[in-house]
Formats: C-alpha cells, sequence, structure tokens
C-alpha cells in the first residue's frame, strides 16, 4: 500500500514537470513580410523629416531654399522625387546648414538613407532668397507639378525627354514662398519654368 500512496503522489509532479516541457517548446516565428521597394517621396514628406533634424541643430531653424535632385535608383515623377534638399538657416546663429533626405543610399551623388546633414556655413543673409516661414509652406510639389503641367501642356508636350525639376525659395519677385517648376537640368540652363505661390497653390508666371 505503501507503494501505491507513493506512486500516486508522483503523478501531480509527473504532470507539472509534462506541462513545463510544453511551456518550453519552441513557438514557430512566422515569416516576415519583405519590404517594399523605395519609392519617391514628395516635398512635404522629405521636408519634415529634415525640418525635425534641423531644429535640433538650431531652434530657430527656417527653410531658406529647397530642390529635388534626381537619382538613378528612384525615378523622380509626378511631382515626387527620390531625395530632397533643403538649406536651413539660422538667423540668431547667422549660420546656414545643407540638409537631404533620400529613401535609398546612393553613390551619385553621395547620399545615405534618410537624413543626412552638411557642414555649417556662416550667413549673414542678404541675397536673393529670404527664409520663410514653415507655416507658408502649404503647397506641396504634386500640386504644383499639377498647376505646371496644365500651364505648360505644350511645351511638356514638344519635350518630353527634359527632366522636370524642383525649386522652392521666397524672393522678392513674389510675396509668398514660391515652387519653380523647371523643364532641364538646372536653373541657369533651362529654357521653361512655371512659378506656382506655396501658400494657396495659385498660378504665378511663365519664364522662358
Amino acid at each position: 500500500m505503501k507503494r501505491v500512496y507513493s506512486l500516486i503522489g508522483c503523478v501531480p509532479l509527473l504532470l507539472m514537470m509534462a506541462g513545463c516541457s510544453e511551456g518550453t517548446k519552441p513557438v514557430a516565428s512566422e515569416p516576415k513580410e519583405p519590404e517594399p521597394p523605395p519609392e519617391a517621396v514628395t516635398a512635404q514628406q522629405a521636408f519634415h523629416q529634415m525640418y525635425i533634424i534641423a531644429r535640433s541643430w538650431a531652434p530657430d531653424a527656417k527653410p531658406l531654399r529647397m530642390a529635388s535632385l534626381d537619382l538613378q535608383e528612384i525615378k523622380s515623377e509626378g511631382g515626387k522625387a527620390g531625395a530632397w534638399e533643403c538649406t536651413f538657416v539660422s538667423e540668431q546663429r547667422r549660420r546656414a546648414r545643407r540638409y537631404t533626405y533620400s529613401v535609398v543610399e546612393t553613390t551619385s551623388p553621395i547620399l545615405a538613407k534618410g537624413v543626412s546633414a552638411g557642414s555649417e556655413d556662416s550667413w549673414a543673409g542678404g541675397g536673393q532668397a529670404k527664409p520663410f516661414l514653415v507655416q507658408a509652406f502649404k503647397t506641396d510639389s504634386v500640386a504644383a507639378y499639377e498647376v505646371a503641367m496644365k500651364r505648360g501642356a505644350d511645351y511638356a508636350k514638344k519635350n518630353p525627354n527634359l527632366p522636370i525639376k524642383f525649386l522652392l525659395e521666397q524672393t522678392s519677385r513674389f510675396p509668398n514662398p514660391a515652387w519653380r517648376v523647371f523643364w532641364g537640368e538646372s536653373v541657369s540652363t533651362s529654357g521653361y519654368s512655371i512659378f506656382v505661390d506655396a501658400s494657396d497653390g495659385s498660378y504665378l508666371a511663365t519664364s522662358r
């Protein structure tokens, strides 16, 4: 009888050990979904990423100039680009710093994925471009592109192979910061540009 009682007393212990062994079995991990391929982004998407970092450099940082960058890896299309650059200035520190945002790492131009900060430069103001308030930047590059394509439809049809690029700045020419949507590799070599108000999205002027 004593042997029977001892066996009965071992049953709960064996059940507990079995439960513990089952609990320690490795759980099969679900296969991770592959990351979606990188896509071009709008100016405002890139700007907000750069602005956060620029504010950590200088709390009073204001945008001075923003431009699209064409990448071989990511096609620029419809007002979106694979990379953007923006120069911020600090009026208190009288310094300027250029930031870039890229959706991929590239070698030409040399860009890291995400936000990258360039070196600081002295800035005394007085140039053609003036720093503007972030609140004035309400019209994204996609909207500016749509306005430019309506106004420049004939030129776009005649020059389908010319790249379309974007430059955002505030000058004395217009009261608000303005998009310059231009056809060509650079502003200096471009033969056609459409200006769009970056605050209300209205058409401003055409430059040939």
